[in-house]
């Protein structure tokens, strides 16, 4: 079996998502524009990135592609970066997972094997598989994201981290019972738990979540980091309302949107060369700029005050 998770590397904190900037009338990355995108995340006083992940629509782009995309974004960036190496196979996540530990990457993210629904005993043995195939020195966490692919249970997830062969897990179920089950193993086990979700992110990094990986932090990074600041400092309760409020509008007015598009043209509007989205935008997509200008200029404000 493979040997277990390596300790050295404890992240906490907020991880941004990262969006994946695509050349426009093609499926290939625009790699000049996505290293301007780790250098704004890296100067936003963030504690990593997390590369090629569901905000960042890896399942557009080939195995080449992402591997060099990660290669250059580890060589580049001035905080850790963990490589999302999912994929609809097993081999193609093994080979991913081992490019990405060979060029750095400070660990590797793995959800189910995304479109196919599995039963909970098929996801348990791919991750073991995984584990045992890839045989990396880079820390393996696992990704629950039901919203995308098949559920990661949270008794599976207690079960595979029981292993050793994991580090951690990241959680974007927006599932507080869910979450809690987490928590109580997290104690126990010692494993580092990272909420994908931004509407339970205060009251789990409250309740001891070792912190957030973001896709709002691609866009909106210093809203994210001010509110895990304001939580981890004990600020004025009053305070961490004031900025988990601002956060939870920008979630309700992104999820009017199809996953990931909101991030992605928040971010276009900070300055960020983004390329296309998937498919064409709409008037609800038109709708939520206007929106987003005139919000952030107050939202921004408010976390700089």
């Amino acid at each position: 079996m493979a040997e277990s998770a390596p300790a050295a590397f404890e992240p906490s904190g907020v991880l941004a998502a990262a969006i994946t900037p695509r050349k426009a009338g093609s499926d290939t990355i625009d790699l000049a524009a996505m290293l301007e995108v780790v250098d704004f995340l890296g100067a936003a006083r963030l504690n990593g990135i997390v590369l090629l992940g569901t905000t960042g629509e890896f399942f557009h782009f080939d195995l080449d592609s992402r591997a060099k995309a990660a290669a250059l974004a580890v060589k580049r960036s001035r905080v850790p970066v963990i490589v999302n190496a999912s994929h609809s196979t097993l081999d193609g996540a093994v080979w991913l997972a081992q490019e990405a530990s060979a060029a750095g990457a400070a660990a590797v993210l793995l959800m189910p094997p995304p479109f196919i629904p599995y039963p909970q005993a098929a996801i348990r043995q791919f991750f073991l598989d995984f584990a045992n195939r890839a045989a990396i020195s880079a820390p393996i966490y696992l990704y629950n994201i039901p919203q995308a692919t098949s559920l990661l249970a949270p008794t599976t997830a207690i079960e595979l981290l029981e292993t050793g062969h994991f580090g951690g897990i990241k959680d974007s179920s927006g599932d507080q019972a869910g979450f809690s089950q987490l928590l109580e193993a997290s104690r126990r086990l010692g494993f580092r738990l990272f909420s994908g979700s931004e509407r339970i992110y205060a009251w789990a990094r409250q309740n001891g979540a070792h912190g957030i990986i973001s896709g709002a932090a691609s866009a909106i990074p210093e809203l994210v980091v001010a509110l895990d600041r304001a939580i981890t400092s004990n600020a004025d309760p009053a305070r961490i309302a004031q900025i988990n409020t601002r956060l939870v509008e920008f979630i309700d007015h992104i999820e009017t949107l199809p996953m990931t598009f909101g991030i992605k043209l928040a971010a276009g509007l900070r300055g960020l060369k983004t390329g296309p989205t998937a498919i064409p935008l709409d008037e609800a997509a038109r709708q939520f700029c206007d929106w987003f200008s005139s919000w952030w200029r107050d939202a921004g404000q408010q976390v700089r005050a």
